[in-house]
């Protein structure tokens, strides 16, 4: 089963899990602020579980790609979406800070 390193803990899924349902039902801190209250249900729109994935998750949709290529996402971040990535393998997540977690140590 893969395993999910995130703000200091390790939890487990099932292969092909989504992942922001993983983290939710974990009762991890996904979203920043305001967003833990007010987000697009994971349909992908709202842009405000982008977290930083190091490991295997799946390609990212054609939502996803939509959704980072505005603001206040860019294209070409490391960022991706959790509501869209199924979780193939061992993964370690980091959640930036901002609304949307976009904001990187070097956008300070």
């Amino acid at each position: 089963m893969p395993k999910i390193d995130f703000d200091g803990r390790s939890i487990e899924c099932e292969p092909g899990d989504n992942l922001r349902q993983v983290l939710r039902s974990a009762k991890m801190p996904l979203y920043n602020g305001v967003a833990k209250t007010i987000h697009c249900r994971g349909l992908g729109t709202c842009g405000t579980c982008a977290v930083e994935i190091q490991g295997n998750v799946t390609e990212p949709t054609r939502i996803e790609k939509w959704r980072l290529g505005f603001p206040p996402h860019t294209c070409g971040s490391k960022l991706r979406l959790a509501c869209q990535c199924k979780v193939i393998g061992d993964i370690k997540i980091i959640k930036h800070e901002g609304m949307w977690g976009s904001k990187t140590s070097s956008d300070r």
